[in-house]
């Protein structure tokens, strides 16, 4: 017997080995560490002349570590041929005492570096019967040169740890290099927010929003006014998802952005970005886009569509009108035409969004854009920029939830007056969280403004107070909804708008009553009745939800400018 016999039973050397090697393997979790260690071990204590690992890639098997005189790392052999390649196909362990009668021995390795092999002994690495690849070890040294049972025995214990810990090496692995996307896709998510234009106030007549549905976002839309006093905008969805959609989305938007400034028609602009796409674009790649103008002065919108949902026009007396595209996506068909449409917003509002939106689904099925229609209509009488907030309340109250990004365009015709005095807007999720944040950003905003500490004080209170009570009353016991806030300071008044898309309440209910009826409900629209001037309650079109609107007068110079 060979002389390894002995490293088997427990508590000879055979254990100590073991014990050994585990914990030298859990010493690191670096996986080509871990194969130098598996197999300068292996080969020392069964004393062979060289060895190596090779683990399965795809349809191969790879040299990954090797001790010896010859360096065979990066050999590939086939996954099921040769002694190696039977090892790992059935898992199980092969011994070639004498190569020479073994048909399955390739000497290709030898020819080509000079080795000369004797005698194989091969045995699988798998951990719970998933292969790795195998250990395989060269020429026994002394004796006869060939290895015998025991060598067999000791190194299928050995390799049963060494697959174990290359098991875990790998694991870790890919959990540092998943930690490594994840931070990659994080910046890349930074980036594009970035890159889609701030907020506007002002009375601006153009706002977006855009929601990802995953880290980074094939959807954009952009907005800028022009030198000549137009306003440029535009929506796209570029198809498929992940990274190479995220690039192409950041190279559309720039293409678009910079060709805007001199480009005069929407149909030019999607033209020559249709051009340039079309010739370097990897094939299978292309982007949805409506592209457009609008004058602000005339409220006329001339805009081109590529392939992208219809426009949504909502006019001031309810109606609704689509204005389908017939030309094909960006980056399709080289020299394609793009027609141009015009339409006077005439005080409506013109609406863009991508399929992220129209085919969300909720049990009834898809939004579809009727059920955009009739959410928009929902949400009409508010401002444009608070419109799309509640828009987007109102969707998630409806329990509709989207498989794609979703992005969002409103170009307004009224381009509101009170938009120019807000001072800021937030929509937030209706539990008690979100208080104390939001108490301490209106009252920034409203030291920013300028206005006196105290009134500063009462305001932030009555902010507080209208969204308790929605947190409390209107969703209650039915779970947390979303409330969209807003303070305007027009320069006589303050005006806080707080909605929210629970069941409409009866209005009768919400009335404030006097401090000595001791009925529950009712103090809370008490104590904001004294906090401001008026206080008024309203339904959304449609039993969307509900709208509470405060007024506090400016009494004197001393409120608006701090004193």
């Amino acid at each position: 017997m060979s002389g390894a016999a002995a490293d088997l039973p427990g508590g000879e050397p055979g254990a100590g080995l073991l014990a050994a090697l585990t914990q030298e393997f859990a010493s690191t979790l670096d996986i080509d560490e871990t194969l130098r260690h598996a197999v300068d071990r292996c080969i020392a204590h069964l004393g062979a002349e060289a060895g190596s690992i090779f683990l399965l890639e795809g349809e191969q098997l790879v040299c990954r570590a090797c001790a010896g005189p010859v360096d065979i790392r990066g050999l590939t052999l086939p996954a099921a041929e040769g002694i190696v390649g039977q090892t790992v196909k059935r898992n199980e362990a092969r011994m070639a005492r004498d190569v020479a009668r073994e048909p399955s021995f390739a000497a290709t390795v030898d020819a080509g570096t000079g080795f000369v092999t004797r005698s194989i002994l091969c045995v699988p690495l798998a951990v719970r019967g998933a292969p790795l690849g195998a250990l395989e070890l060269l020429n026994k040294r002394g004796g006869d040169g060939r290895f015998g049972t025991a060598d067999l025995e000791l190194a299928t214990t050995v390799a049963a740890a060494a697959a174990l810990a290359i098991h875990n090496a790998s694991m870790a692995a890919a959990l540092v290099l998943q930690e490594r996307v994840k931070r990659e896709l994080e910046l890349a998510r930074q980036i594009q927010e970035s890159l889609l234009p701030a907020p506007r106030d002002g009375g601006f007549a153009v706002h977006g929003r855009n929601l990802p549905a995953h880290e980074v976002s094939g959807d954009f839309f952009d907005f800028m006014p022009l030198a000549d006093g137009r306003v440029y905008f535009c929506i796209a969805d570029v198809a498929g998802k992940g990274m190479n959609a995220a690039l192409l989305m950041a190279r559309t938007l720039g293409l678009l952005r910079c060709l805007a400034r001199r480009v005069a028609t929407p149909s030019t602009l999607l033209a020559e970005v249709n051009a340039e796409l079309c010739e370097t674009t990897p094939l299978g790649l292309f982007v949805t886009a409506v592209v457009g103008f609008l004058e602000p002065l005339s409220g006329k919108v001339e805009f081109a569509n590529a392939g992208h949902p219809p426009p949504l026009l909502h006019t001031t007396d309810g109606d609704w009108r689509r204005f389908a595209g017939s030309a094909p996506p960006l980056g399709v068909v080289d020299g394609q035409e793009f027609p141009t449409q015009r339409v006077a917003l005439a005080g409506g509002a013109l609406y863009l969004y991508t399929d992220g939106l129209s085919e969300s689904r909720a049990r009834s099925g898809a939004l579809g854009a009727s059920g955009l229609e009739r959410l928009l209509a929902g949400v009409a009488p508010l401002d444009a920029a608070l419109r799309l907030d509640a828009l987007l309340g109102a969707w998630h109250a409806a329990g509709y939830a989207a498989s794609d990004d979703v992005t969002l365009l409103v170009i307004d015709g009224a381009a509101a007056a009170d938009d120019a005095a807000c001072l800021l807007r937030r929509r937030v999720l209706a539990t008690p969280t979100v208080l104390a944040p939001l108490r301490a950003e209106f009252a920034a905003a409203l030291r920013g403004a300028g206005l006196a500490p105290r009134l500063v004080d009462e305001l932030v209170l009555a902010v507080n107070e209208a969204a308790c009570n929605v947190i409390q009353h209107a969703y209650g016991a039915a779970g947390a909804g979303e409330i969209v806030v807003q303070i305007s300071n027009n320069g006589r008044e303050i005006e806080i708008q707080v909605v929210d898309f629970a069941a409409p309440a009866p209005l009768t209910d919400i009335a404030p009553r006097a401090l000595s009826d001791l009925r529950p409900g009712g103090l809370g629209t008490h104590f904001m009745q004294t906090l401001m001037d008026h206080c008024t309650w309203r339904h959304l079109p449609g039993d969307m939800g509900n709208v509470l609107c405060m007024t506090r007068r400016l009494h004197d110079l001393s409120e608006a400018r701090g004193a």
